[in-house]
């Protein structure tokens, strides 16, 4: 059991160390994204609209790459869990018999003398 417990605890400390590098990652790129001088289109002069132009198609271009891919892996996700609770209730009975098997044993055992 103890292993058992180690072995999840290193498998949660490990699931929020990449969470947590995640959220830093993409804190930081929104700060990036938020940075830049949006609201300055129309006094740059013609060389920088074309960057920011540029960032701006690149910006759109990773950001709905991201999305789409956060959609796809939302829907897999999604049909895992179905698939997860689905099994889950067809699991039900075997174990239901199961326990009702083991109580049973149990009782005659401990209460039945011949």
């Amino acid at each position: 059991m103890q292993f058992l417990d180690q072995l999840l605890r290193f498998l949660q400390q490990g699931l929020a160390a990449i969470f947590n590098f995640v959220r830093i990652i993409w804190n930081w790129s929104i700060q990036q994204i938020f940075a830049v001088p949006w609201g300055q289109l129309g006094t740059l002069p013609l060389w920088k609209i074309v960057i920011l132009v540029a960032a701006g198609c690149a910006i759109i271009y990773f950001l709905y790459r991201a999305g789409s891919e956060l959609l796809d892996a939302g829907q897999k996700a999604l049909s895992a869990f179905a698939t997860l609770l689905s099994v889950l209730v067809k699991t039900l009975p075997p174990i239901l018999l199961a326990g009702l098997s083991a109580a049973g044993g149990a009782y005659l055992i401990n209460h039945v003398n011949f």
